[in-house]
């Protein structure tokens, strides 16, 4: 099953990461070409996310799962594997069902260029671990290592990592607070209005 893993998951990381370049694009200009790549980022989402699957059942398929979780690169590489599948399903979820309302403001178009520099980030990350289990090593991984993640260990969470959850949840419970504060303006209000 290795081979077979192994040419799969260039599909979900070649679809994963036209998706990652689009959002990056389609959030920092309204130009033609931006939406062009923005008409087609769904299908994209849900090719990457299907063939994803796929190349995720097969990964569990080269080696025993106890096997492969018994190394910290094991543990790793399906860890963020894990993330990336779920994180692009998230992202998926969120285009298809907010439709074009993710692109309206300043604020929505930075919570998406922050989706897509995260999603493209996971998608490199995942991508070194399986090849430092092929082989091939990547030079990404002396990145990581600055950072405080060594390939080589279990990733476990860095204590500044920690304030910077700390910060996003305090951040996010605030925007959640004053969204719910504010009242509802229907769309026949809005109409009436202009």
């Amino acid at each position: 099953m290795g081979p077979y893993h192994a040419i799969m998951v260039h599909f979900p990381v070649a679809f994963w990461t036209v998706a990652a370049g689009a959002i990056v694009l389609r959030s920092l200009t309204d130009r033609p070409l931006a939406r062009a790549f923005d008409r087609v980022l769904v299908a994209c989402l849900v090719v990457g996310e299907s063939t994803g699957l796929v190349a995720y059942v097969l990964g569990q398929l080269v080696w025993p799962p106890d096997t492969l979780q018994a190394t910290p690169l094991g543990r790793n590489h399906m860890l963020a594997a894990t993330w990336s599948l779920v994180y692009f399903g998230a992202v998926l979820f969120l285009r298809w069902r907010a439709g074009e309302r993710v692109w309206d403001g300043p604020v929505n178009r930075l919570v998406m260029l922050l989706l897509g520099s995260l999603g493209a980030v996971l998608l490199a990350i995942t991508g070194t671990l399986g090849g430092h289990l092929h082989g091939a090593p990547a030079r990404l991984s002396e990145l990581l290592k600055m950072i405080g993640l060594n390939v080589y260990q279990t990733f476990y969470l860095p204590n500044w990592m920690l304030g910077v959850v700390a910060m996003a949840i305090v951040a996010l419970l605030a925007l959640g607070m004053t969204g719910a504060r504010r009242p509802a303006v229907s769309i026949q209000q809005q109409e009436g209005s202009t």
